[in-house]
Parts: C-alpha cells; structure tokens; sequence
C-alpha cells in the first residue's frame, strides 16, 4: 500500500508540474507583443545576435544565485 501512495503522490506531482507548464506557455504566448516581419527586420538590424555579445559584459551569477536557497 505503501509503494502505490509514493507512487500516486510522484504521479501526481508529475501531473501537477506538466500543466502549470503548458499553463505557463500559453500566459507567455497570450502576453507576448505581435511583431510584423518589417518590425522585425528593423529590430534585427539596430541589435546584434546574443553569440556577438562582449562575454566582459556579463558576470556568471550562477553560483550565488544556487547558494540562495
């Protein structure tokens, strides 16, 4: 009995975190701004890719941030 209640409880979490993410996907896609193809053009044109970003620019705060909990 014990191993079908584990079983069910991770059954269930599993469940749980499916739809909070495909809940969390469609909140982003509903809130997310319509770009026409000439927006984006204009915006691909004034910035670069994110693979040319100046690596100094930014600071690793992987660590720190997995030290918070």
């Amino acid at each position: 009995m014990i191993v079908e209640t584990q079983e069910l409880k991770q059954l269930l979490k599993e469940t749980i975190r499916e739809v909070i993410r495909e809940e969390r996907l469609a909140l982003s896609l509903i809130l997310m701004p319509y770009v026409s193809e000439k927006e984006n053009q204009e915006i691909c044109s004034k910035f670069v890719s994110p693979t040319q970003y100046d690596k100094n620019d930014f600071v690793d705060m992987t660590d720190w941030v997995n030290h918070e909990a």
